[in-house]
């Protein structure tokens, strides 16, 4: 089982439970139409990753990877404890495939090395205040703040209480602001979370 990393302790995620299409702005990037219903998916324990990689799979099967950077969030004790930046990695081109056959998606988001996280940090409530930003070799790429979110982290607990349990440890990643695009080889990608004008958390991933 993968781990993820909380105050200098390793945590074992059961599941990611991710909210697609809550940025109006990427929305209307990819074309897609505003959802009437939020738009929930999970990925796997097994998705947990260390790398970021421009190209997963095998050879003739082998798929280009785009970003897509959201504020992720630690469900412990019944609330959002613990606070991370993550990329939330996606086959594009085959998940338009499979939309377009009215397929499921797993195979674009839910592979191995689908989801990357910086650690975790405690916190003792969902500041309206936090935002995430991504930089791509000092480029500011994406950028976001939690009050531009369609459904809040609070709705979105109320959301997942009709329908699923989450346990302690388990991972909420909110959806990604616009500026979304393919993973380059060979650039740094450098993600933070903050509270306000506070850097609460960041990780650079070097795409390999």
């Amino acid at each position: 089982m993968k781990e993820i990393i909380f105050n200098n302790q390793s945590i074992t995620p059961s599941k990611i439970v991710c909210i697609g299409r809550n940025y109006l702005e990427h929305i209307n990037e990819l074309n897609n139409e505003i959802p009437d219903d939020m738009v929930i998916f999970l990925k796997p324990n097994s998705a947990i990753g260390e790398q970021l990689l421009a190209v997963q799979g095998e050879k003739e099967q082998a798929e280009e990877v785009h970003f897509e950077t959201e504020i992720c969030f630690l469900y412990a004790k019944q609330r959002f404890s613990a606070v991370a930046v993550g990329l939330d990695l996606t086959k594009r081109a085959l998940q338009s495939r499979l939309k377009n056959q009215g397929l499921p998606w797993e195979r674009a988001k839910a592979f191995n090395g689908a989801a990357l996280f910086s650690e975790f940090v405690a916190i003792d409530q969902v500041s309206d205040q936090l935002k995430v930003r991504l930089s791509v070799d000092g480029t500011l790429t994406q950028a976001g703040e939690i009050q531009q979110m369609i459904y809040s982290p609070a709705a979105i607990l109320q959301e997942l209480a009709t329908f699923i349990d989450l346990e302690d440890g388990d991972i909420v990643m909110t959806g990604t602001p616009a500026g979304v695009g393919p993973v380059q080889a060979g650039s740094d990608y450098v993600c933070e979370v903050y509270q306000g004008d506070k850097l609460l958390v960041n990780k650079t991933w070097h795409a390999q």
